[in-house]
């Protein structure tokens, strides 16, 4: 689509921007390396089941997300929406019942299982002490020291728990500030907002498929299995035109692919010595996901289970989401004990921890871990995030990693490719060389 535009990378991101552009009639390019598409959220076919790279659990805050997963007509039932509900078998348990908010919230914590009163009126003070700066810290610290007035029980089986689940990164070490902001639209906003919504398929098929689908009616190409290896730029009428490894000339050019490959992709271009420095300061958190198999009748007390001090931080039941019966899926989020361990050995381990909560366990048939070493950015106190914006009129950047309220989630990267779509709808028709 020459002198268009062009998006490399068909992720969450690249596909928000391409399913956002389209929606207001603008079709574009995509290009692909994988013939698979979600990015690091996709299906991985193994034994004849399709598994995920990791249990991106949704929210019901992530707005934008199921906004665009409606407008590709994304199957409803792919999502199992179910009111806010914690569970630590045998020790903690917490549950939202179907009330207005902020009484749901309130009912609870109140009738939470495994906390004292004293602990539940810390809970509610803690909330309410945040409501009241309009959840914004005077400094943005770790959230260890955020929450190091808390009681012990708290941290360990509320928000120590969600802060891994949602930043992927280790209290000690994670941005207080971005975790007041998840709290703020998820557990302090509309009774809604903090539903767990449990995917009953794979990541590709929750929206990157049914977008692809949706897209290729609208005139957009997806060009799987092509890598780009280099954008160039040649100045032409006075304005910028890029190049996709000799593929163009494109006006504009969304780079939604993992930061690690952005470098590479834009090392030729100039000014972006910012960019590059902002992308080399990255560190990264690794997700691991290990699958064990047992006889169909196993069966988890819950679909999600907390793993208290154990290898695994949480435990999904793969029979009760995606009718995979006897498949348990454990999820270990940042760095741990675990990364010395090979496959078989953390595999032994995970399976002591489900025995724990579910008797008379027999002996899983097999096992596969499926680890992501750079699943994430750290998602540390005043990191500086390149925005969807360069210095270089008509080239943008998508991804979980760009500046936001959000840490290395699904809607950060959905959000991220929203925001670069109305960028590059801004700057469609203008006259060559000039800027919005």
């Amino acid at each position: 689509m020459a002198d268009g535009i062009a998006i490399i990378g068909a992720g969450y991101a690249g596909l928000a921007a391409a399913a956002e552009l389209a929606s207001r009639g603008v079709a574009c390019d995509i290009f692909e390396a994988s013939r698979t598409l979600g990015g690091r959220a996709r299906g991985v076919a193994i034994d004849g089941m399709t598994l995920d790279n990791g249990a991106h659990i949704l929210v019901g805050a992530y707005g934008e997300t199921l906004r665009l997963m409606r407008l590709v007509a994304a199957p409803a039932a792919a999502l199992k929406r179910q009111p806010l509900h914690l569970e630590f078998p045998g020790q903690f348990r917490l549950h939202a019942p179907r009330l207005p908010a902020p009484l749901h919230l309130a009912w609870a914590l109140a009738s939470a299982q495994g906390l004292s009163w004293r602990e539940k009126f810390a809970a509610l003070r803690f909330m309410r002490g945040l409501k009241a700066r309009h959840f914004r810290l005077p400094v943005d610290v770790t959230v260890a020291e955020l929450l190091a007035k808390q009681p012990d029980r708290l941290r360990r089986f509320l928000w120590q728990p969600l802060c891994l689940a949602a930043l992927n990164t280790p209290p000690a070490e994670a941005s207080a500030q971005v975790f007041v902001n998840v709290l703020r639209d998820s557990l302090a906003a509309g009774r809604a907002a903090s539903d767990l919504l449990l995917p009953a398929t794979d990541f590709a098929s929750l929206f990157p498929e049914p977008a692809a689908r949706w897209l290729a009616a609208r005139g957009t190409a997806i060009h799987r299995g092509t890598r780009i290896g280099t954008v160039t730029m040649e100045m032409a009428d006075g304005s910028e035109r890029y190049f996709l490894d000799g593929r163009g000339p494109y006006r504009q050019v969304i780079i939604a692919v993992a930061p690690r490959h952005v470098a590479a992709l834009l090392g030729v271009l100039p000014r972006l010595t910012l960019l590059h420095e902002q992308l080399a300061a990255l560190r990264w958190q690794p997700i691991v996901t290990c699958y064990l198999r047992y006889p169909a009748p196993v069966r988890l007390p819950v679909a999600m289970a907390g793993v208290d001090g154990g290898y695994a931080q949480w435990l999904f039941d793969r029979g009760a989401l995606r009718g995979q019966t006897g498949v348990i899926g454990a999820v270990i989020s940042g760095p741990g004990r675990h990364d010395g361990l090979d496959a078989d050995a953390l595999a032994m381990r995970i399976d002591a921890e489900v025995r724990r909560i579910v008797p008379d366990l027999p002996e899983p048939t097999w096992h596969r871990v499926i680890a992501e070493k750079r699943a994430t950015f750290a998602c540390t106190p005043g990191l500086k995030r390149p925005w969807v914006e360069t210095p270089l009129p008509g080239l943008l950047l998508a991804g979980d990693y760009i500046d936001g309220d959000y840490p290395a989630t699904l809607e950060g990267a959905v959000r991220s490719g929203v925001a670069a779509a109305l960028s590059a709808y801004c700057r469609i028709g203008q006259p060559a060389g000039r800027q919005p």
